[in-house]
């Protein structure tokens, strides 16, 4: 497995070594000693799948209680998908990286807690897989506006569908300081 560094501390892209031939393809998706050799932790709690249609936007997510580092990759379809340092204090913070994550280069992208994620779906659809180091703690989700100036995400479509709760995301600015989790650089 490759594992090229982002630029963000902790985000991590990751090609897995795939097998192919005329009747397709093999990869490990996850394996403990691999991944944590990568710098990724080895308890993950959570897999989640979410299929969206081409445009569809989601994010940018976070959670106070129960942070979650996300290890993310599309099976079907593509996506952008993006990272945002939301750590107080942290020499990135307000800082985004994004890739394009898709069904014919299999990577995966390792977004760690402290960090905002979202992602847009740039093929007609897509099936976008997720393992997370925590549960869902939907009292403590909390979302960044996937348009925020101020981070300046260059999105690769700007005409997005979002959910009500997604179009109601503040700015990080106006995101209460005593909110985000602090650095611990």
């Amino acid at each position: 497995m490759n594992v090229i560094a982002t630029g963000l501390p902790g985000v991590l892209l990751l090609e897995p070594k795939v097998f192919g031939d005329a009747r397709g393809f093999f990869m490990e998706t996850w394996q403990a000693a691999r991944y944590r050799e990568a710098g990724m932790p080895e308890r993950f709690v959570q897999d989640n799948h979410s299929r969206s249609q081409r445009g569809v936007l989601r994010g940018l997510h976070y959670q106070m209680v129960q942070p979650q580092g996300k290890l993310v990759w599309v099976t079907r379809g593509a996506v952008f998908d993006v990272a945002v340092d939301i750590r107080r204090g942290s020499p990135t913070f307000g800082r985004w990286y994004g890739c394009i994550l898709d069904d014919q280069d299999h990577r995966q992208l390792y977004i760690p807690p402290g960090f905002a994620h979202g992602f847009c779906v740039i093929s007609e659809e897509a099936d976008f897989f997720y393992k997370c180091t925590d549960y869902y703690h939907p009292a403590s989700e909390c979302g960044i506006a996937w348009d925020d100036p101020d981070i300046g995400i260059a999105w690769p479509l700007r005409d997005v569908g979002l959910s009500a709760k997604d179009q109601a995301n503040p700015r990080l600015a106006a995101q209460l300081a005593e909110k985000l989790p602090a650095y611990e650089g």
